[in-house]
């Protein structure tokens, strides 16, 4: 399974979020894998620069032994240094703002600080430009295997290189030692060697991004299905359910159970629209939603024009009722809020209790998270036997919650298939603790 690191993760939270168009998912995608492609290179040309210094130091080595001469000796070290110093120093510029800026001046700089700084050398000193094609095609291959993007930008080194030569040739017309077809041969493997390069490096580049887009794509509708699961269901149950897919099911000794009625909906819904009447049921229990995030309730399901919640789970709570108390005198203030914007009249019938439920996740089918128990069922009939505009609370949850909160004594009710029961109503919290 596939995890977004923290910064895409963020991108696909803003491509879902902020629902994007095709051309700015695009845009969003070609800067990140342009992000991604630059980081690489400079990864690869730190590696490159420690080649060519161990590289170097064999050279120079190499040379010293092989030469008899003092002067050839101090000339081979003189030019071994010269490219060594080259090296490191854009080793150094790698790892600062400079060259994460400019990676490919770095990579430039590399590149023609071995082929470039060699002939120009030999020219001042010797007017000798026998062309050291060896060293050129080794650097090439060297950039097209460790440093495989921007297949343009190794076109413009090889071509600077070449160019050097020329016009070091122009401006001192050295005469060379061997016959031309030697130099003809020697142009072809050159051409080739540059052209093969570039090539593959153009191919590599391209099912790299064919590659980045594809796991881009895979991640994005991975995410857009984990949020979805995770909008059915809590996160600690789909990570549960993803591992290990059974029947899920755990007893909770204290919850506090939230059910929510919409008063006059069900009239509302004879002389409206279906559009009309979904759209501002989904209004509503969107600000619901958002009461239970903030509130740290989690929201079990909606039936018709009911909403059903709880504290207490499935993250354990020492004391979920004023979570709950909390969020229905905000679900109050958020409909009175609703019915001036939209000049409505709606009201809700709440009712709250506290007590012991079984939880879990059952069927094979589109299958919830869902709660059963004695509590649940008092908690129904706490709204159902309630009064419209009122929180109507049992007196466990009462108990919890007297200290903190002022209540009304609505006093003993009957009850469907639980007899009398004493009932509050929630007024507000209680300022003067």
């Amino acid at each position: 399974m596939i995890h977004p690191n923290n910064s895409d993760k963020t991108q696909l939270d803003a491509l879902i979020s902020h629902g994007m168009s095709y051309r700015q998912t695009n845009t969003n995608l070609a800067e990140s894998y342009k992000e991604q492609r630059q980081s690489f290179q400079l990864k690869r040309l730190q590696l490159q620069a420690q080649i060519i210094l161990v590289a170097g130091l064999t050279l120079i080595a190499f040379f010293l032994w092989a030469n008899s001469q003092l002067e050839a000796k101090i000339y081979a070290f003189k030019i071994g240094l010269v490219v060594e110093l080259f090296t490191l120093i854009c080793w150094g510029l790698c790892k600062t703002s400079i060259g994460r800026r400019y990676p490919n001046l770095i990579f430039l700089i590399l590149c023609w600080s071995v082929t470039c700084a060699v002939q120009i050398h030999i020219a001042l000193l010797f007017k000798n430009l026998e062309p050291r094609s060896n060293i050129w095609n080794l650097m090439f291959l060297t950039q097209a295997t460790i440093v495989p993007v921007q297949w343009w930008i190794h076109l413009i080194a090889q071509i600077g290189t070449i160019g050097c030569y020329f016009i070091l040739y122009i401006l001192y017309n050295p005469i060379l030692k061997n016959p031309s077809a030697f130099y003809i041969e020697q142009g072809l493997y050159l051409f080739w060697t540059c052209i093969i390069c570039v090539f593959s490096v153009y191919l590599y580049e391209r099912l790299r991004k064919k590659e980045f887009y594809a796991r881009k794509a895979m991640e994005l509708a991975q995410y857009k299905s984990e949020r979805l699961l995770l909008n059915v269901l809590p996160e600690m149950i789909a990570e549960q359910l993803k591992q290990q897919p059974t029947t899920i099911a755990d007893s909770f000794l204290e919850v506090t159970v939230l059910f929510a009625d919409i008063v006059g909906f069900t009239e509302l819904s004879t002389r409206t629209s279906p559009a009309e009447l979904v759209e501002l049921l989904n209004t509503i229990f969107c600000l619901f939603d958002q009461l239970a995030e903030r509130h740290g309730v989690e929201k079990i399901k909606t039936i018709g024009d009911a909403y059903m919640a709880v504290a207490g789970l499935p993250n354990k709570s020492n004391n979920p009722a004023p979570a709950i108390a909390n969020m229905a005198l905000d679900m109050q203030n958020a409909i009175a809020t609703f019915n001036e914007e939209n000049n409505l009249s709606f009201s809700i019938r709440i009712g709250i209790s506290t007590g012991p439920v079984v939880a879990g996740v059952i069927g094979l089918k589109k299958f919830a998270y869902d709660l059963w128990g004695d509590t649940v069922n008092t908690a129904s009939r706490m709204e159902s036997h309630g009064i419209a505009g009122s929180i109507q609370v049992c007196e466990a949850t009462y108990q919890l919650l007297k200290d903190k909160y002022l209540f009304e004594k609505r006093g003993l009710i009957m009850v469907k298939g639980k007899g009398e029961m004493m009932t509050y109503i929630l007024k507000e919290i209680n300022l003067k603790i």
